[in-house]
């Protein structure tokens, strides 16, 4: 449900992903042997599988560098990077206050990320989650550097956190979330047992870059959580389709939302629409939904959806609206 391009979830939602730039002045080139093993990797290591095979890193690492989408997972897990890609403003002001904090402490590599300047950090490890055309442009240069560890944009969120954790030592907060996790889901689907049964549920984003005038049915981001891990009935698209959020759709159409009993849509942490959505919920087709007029239409804050952290704050928010519900009668 967020309204920026999310950073992890595969290709279907990385639109606004990172280009990286191959700026190789003072960092080595091909010639440099792009082994893997270079950098800083002295004492005790061991081998983690990356998408780029079994890759030999420090067994505590002390200076991490993360590029594209491995930036806010990684600190999501307690980590601290010595270098990060860009990350738009919108994005990081849905952060904990205290992993805003790590990110601005660490050197900014830019949207184009800088090799030179990720030489100068002296990394012992360095991890990427950016297109796989993007990276084999500077896998060689990567591992003259610092061992790297890379996944692909068809990585699962988990899939990834469990790899991070793995490969930057961090698995102590990674297990404490997922057991967050698990114990979230576990009692919500206790809890909305009966809704889960019988409500037929829809989730509606608008994007910063949409055409005026249209909202999507979203069923990419934090909507997949609600719907693949509690069960709630959302429509999503067929298999092999497009999914149904690339999809403008004008105002009008808004009363074809009817045959719904419950809508969810955007919102700030205060439950707010966020200021992308409110032309939506300004309309007075959508104000004429059975579904609003009855208190069914519940705003629910996802500050991102591929880390643990950022998850359960969604799946806190969603409970919370859900609690809402009138009762039946």
């Amino acid at each position: 449900m967020t309204t920026t391009s999310p950073r992890g979830r595969g290709a279907a939602l990385t639109a606004a992903i990172l280009s990286v730039a191959l700026v190789l002045t003072a960092c080595g080139s091909a010639d440099n042997g792009g082994d893997n093993n270079a950098g800083g990797t002295t004492g005790e290591t061991r081998t983690v599988k990356a998408g780029n095979g079994d890759i030999k890193v420090p067994a505590a690492p002390q200076r991490v560098v993360t590029i594209g989408n491995t930036d806010l997972p990684f600190i999501d897990m307690g980590g601290k990077p010595v270098g990060v890609t860009e990350v738009a403003e919108s994005e990081l002001s849905l952060l904990p206050e205290d992993q805003r904090a790590t990110f601005q402490k660490a050197t900014k590599l830019g949207q184009e990320v800088d090799l030179e300047k990720v030489a100068s950090l002296k990394p012992d490890l360095i991890l990427v989650q950016i297109p796989d055309e993007e990276f084999k442009k500077i896998e060689t240069q990567l591992g003259a550097i610092a061992p790297t560890a890379f996944w692909g944009l068809d990585t699962e969120w988990k899939a990834l956190a469990e790899a991070l954790a793995d490969a930057g030592n961090v698995k102590d907060a990674l297990g404490k979330q997922k057991s967050d996790f698990d114990g979230r889901v576990a009692k919500m689907k206790q809890t909305y047992a009966d809704a889960i049964a019988n409500t037929k549920f829809v989730n509606l984003d608008r994007y910063a870059s949409s055409d005026p005038g249209t909202y999507v049915i979203g069923d990419i981001g934090c909507v997949e959580i609600a719907q693949d891990d509690i069960g709630f009935n959302f429509p999503k698209a067929a298999a092999g389709a497009d999914p149904l959020a690339y999809a403008n759709l004008p105002f009008e159409q808004l009363a074809e939302l009817s045959k719904y009993d419950v809508i969810t849509y955007p919102a700030d942490a205060q439950g707010k629409a966020t200021e992308v959505f409110a032309p939506v919920v300004e309309t007075n087709t959508w104000k004429a939904l059975p579904s609003v007029q009855a208190g069914k239409a519940l705003g629910v804050f996802c500050p991102g959806n591929n880390s643990y952290g950022a998850v359960l704050r969604y799946l806190e928010s969603l409970d919370k609206a859900l609690a809402t519900l009138p009762a039946k009668k």
